[in-house]
Formats: structure tokens, sequence, C-alpha cells
């Protein structure tokens, strides 16, 4: 759910990175040459850029960032020289992160969530298909958008936060609502519920949302994978 600038002239690999960022829940603009992503720039809040562009190549596009208006703004670059010394060079010219094509998308996607991680554009939580953007309260399941109301999302990200933890409703209305909030423990069941249908969720065998009988409710554990954590 960031706004990534895909700067690459090869139309093939340019609509594979987008359908790939898409699917990953980003907003995605893209350029061909340097000249049309200069003012797409602004915009951005990560790019992916080709070594090799038309009008002037990629580190000379990079460096005239690194030394005007967007000396931090993260760039993955993307390139198929393969050497030592090439990447060198594309790092120290203001790279934070370097790609040799061909490239695995599943490698592109979580080198890309990494460096929003450690920019601190985005605080992120990734449990399998399942994306939690905490600064803009925005989710989404294999990229598509969930529309959470705030309690929802705030109940959903408190609890996947802490897989495998279970917490009794009470915990649950003291830690989301507040300890003043009046309401009762079905309240949480009534979010519980409207959580999981906005997820799909099968009641009889939940991919995230478990009921603990007489106990409460925990976020099941995900097994890790290359693009699960949080910043």
């Amino acid at each position: 759910m960031a706004t990534v600038l895909v700067v690459e002239d090869e139309p093939a690999v340019r609509l594979g990175v987008r359908l790939a960022l898409e699917k990953a829940g980003h907003r995605v603009l893209e350029a061909a040459t340097s000249k049309e992503a200069w003012p797409r720039l602004r915009e951005a809040e990560a790019v992916v850029l080709d070594w090799m562009l038309p009008d002037e190549p990629g580190t000379r596009l990079l460096e005239r960032m690194r030394q005007g208006a967007y000396p931090d703004l993260p760039v993955l670059m993307l390139t198929a020289r393969a050497e030592v010394r090439d990447r060198v060079e594309g790092l120290s010219r203001g790279a934070d992160d370097y790609l040799v094509k061909p490239f695995a998308v599943e490698e592109l996607l979580a080198r890309l969530e990494a460096l929003l991680r450690r920019s601190g554009k985005r605080k992120v939580l990734r449990r399998g298909p399942l994306l939690l953007d905490l600064e803009r309260k925005e989710a989404s399941l294999d990229g598509k958008p969930l529309p959470f109301t705030r309690r929802e999302f705030e109940l959903l990200a408190f609890l996947a936060q802490r897989p495998g933890r279970v917490y009794s409703r009470e915990e649950l209305l003291e830690a989301v609502w507040g300890h003043d909030y009046l309401g009762t423990p079905r309240t949480v069941d009534q979010h519980v519920l409207q959580l999981r249908e906005k997820l799909g969720e099968d009641p009889k065998a939940p991919r995230f949302l478990e009921t603990v009988r007489g106990m409460g409710y925990r976020f099941k554990e995900v097994p890790a994978g290359p693009n699960q954590g949080e910043g």
C-alpha cells in the first residue's frame, strides 16, 4: 500500500512488475524514461529503477535524485549487470538495494517491503496473504483492499501483532476500546463476527481468528514466509 514508481523501458518487464506490485496492494506509477520519471517522483514513496534507460542511465537519474529533492527516497535498482563492480557502482551512486535480472517476483516484493520498513515510510504487518498497514490503517487480503471500520482494524491489528496468544474478551475491550469504555464483551464478539465475514473466514476452519472455548480469541500463527514480518 505504498505508491511505487516503476522506471523501466522494457514494456513486458514493466507490466510484470506492475501486476506483482498491484497484487501486493501497492499503487503503481510507471515511466519508460528518465524524463518521464522525474515529475512522478513527487508522488512516489519508493522507486524500482532500471539501470539502462533510453535517455540516460538510471544511475544518472539516481544521482540527480540524491543531489536534489529526493536524498532519502528508497530506490531498488534493477539491472542485467551482475558483476560485483556493477553492484558496487549502483550502491555507491545511491541505490538502497540491487536486484539482478532475471529475478523472482517474490524476491522483488520482499526487498521492496524491507526498503519501505527500513526507510520508516511504512509500518506494515504481513501475516500470510493478509497485509496490515499500521500507519494508514488499511488492510488487504491477497492484494484486495478490505473495508474495515477503525475498531475492526484496531482489533485485528492488536491480535495479529501477537499471534498465538489467547486474549479474553475483557482484555480485548481494555486494549482496543480503552479501560473507560462502557461496552460489554458482546461488543468484541460482534466485531470478531464482522471481521470474519470481511476476511471470508470459514467458521469451522478459520485462517486467522480462532475462538478458544471458555477463554477468548487468538490470531493463528502463520508459517513465516519471505514477505512476512513487521516494521
